[in-house]
């Protein structure tokens, strides 16, 4: 009998570490950042690997526009698509980089320096994509894209923005880069 509960126990055990989630260099898990409600959608772009670094084109050293960033795998029931760009190791607390909502259902890229939707104000007083500018160190910059359940939402400014994004989310996908000044 005992041998019959180890012999359970084991596989228990077995079956437990094999879903054990996957994490990225930076403990982020993988599978988490790109799964919400079974919905898996991914966020690539072709100007910088997940948690890579971001070349200085995209940067306030660079050019300072957005990079090239594409998703598949959309949730059945996405209206719109909304983007937002942000520095969780800003000196103050998070810096918001970009904020665009609006993005149709039926686009699935943005392409370098385009507008695919309506912008809202970041932290930088203004509605622009605002590249990389890290006053110090290496930075950590995430690409959360949000399949939502609404054509369209309003937002009197960036903490609406994230509220009504909580609100109406139906899946989610984030790229991670990284950039440090030279």
């Amino acid at each position: 009998m005992k041998r019959v509960f180890f012999v359970l126990f084991l596989i228990l055990l077995i079956g437990c570490a094999t879903k054990e989630e996957v994490k990225s260099e930076d403990s982020t898990p993988v599978e988490k950042i790109n799964e919400i409600g079974g919905e898996n959608m991914r966020l690539v772009s072709d100007d910088f690997q997940h948690n890579g670094m971001i070349p200085a084109k995209f940067t306030c050293q660079g050019e300072d526009i957005n990079p090239e960033l594409a998703w598949s795998d959309v949730p059945a029931g996405t209206k719109s698509f909304a983007l937002i760009m942000d520095d969780p190791d800003a000196p103050m607390g998070t810096w918001v980089h970009w904020l665009v909502k609006d993005i149709p259902a039926n686009v699935k890229e943005i392409k370098q320096n385009s507008i695919p939707g309506t912008q809202v104000v970041n932290s930088f007083g203004k509605e622009d994509y605002g590249g990389p500018c890290p006053p110090s160190g290496v930075h950590r910059y995430f690409f959360k894209l949000y399949a939502l359940s609404v054509p369209s939402f309003d937002a009197s400014g960036k903490a609406d923005f994230y509220k009504k994004v909580e609100q109406y989310k139906v899946g989610e996908a984030v790229l991670m880069g990284k950039y440090i000044k030279r």
